[in-house]
């Protein structure tokens, strides 16, 4: 499933919805995470901060009655982008360093830390590091042999 244009905009303007409750201030919020659900049966997705209150949400049409087994995996890559391509909006939060979005399921279950914000910390996309361990070892054994 790729995400349309449409998706694209409607997670990133949920995601400006949550940047305009958290504008930068001088006094920064106690949170540690913004909670990011999403609903497979009715696309929505949901935006909470740590003590479960709603900070905003929104509909995605796409997302609406998918009943794919990797919706998740495509939801988190998606949503990713939105936030990687906000970077600065999602880095300005008056919100204590260090922060992040975390994906959870409809039963409050983390799925994916999506973004860390953070001066010394940053979260490397998993298909970037797909093969790496495997690179390693053989670095490792062949550096060995001589």
């Amino acid at each position: 499933m790729k995400a349309t244009e449409q998706t694209q905009q409607q997670i990133t303007r949920a995601l400006r919805k949550i940047a305009d409750k958290f504008p930068p201030t001088e006094e920064a919020s106690q949170m540690t995470d913004i909670h990011i659900r999403v609903t497979q049966e009715t696309g929505e997705l949901m935006a909470f901060d740590d003590d479960d209150n709603e900070i905003t949400r929104c509909v995605v049409e796409q997302w609406i009655d998918n009943k794919d087994d990797d919706f998740f995996d495509h939801a988190t890559q998606t949503i990713r982008k939105c936030i990687e391509r906000g970077k600065k909006v999602a880095e300005g939060l008056a919100i204590l360093k260090p922060y992040s979005f975390v994906l959870e399921d409809d039963d409050k279950e983390p799925v994916a830390e999506l973004y860390v914000v953070d001066d010394d910390t940053v979260i490397i996309d998993p298909e970037l590091m797909a093969g790496l361990d495997e690179d390693l070892d053989n670095f490792i054994t062949n550096l060995m042999k001589d």
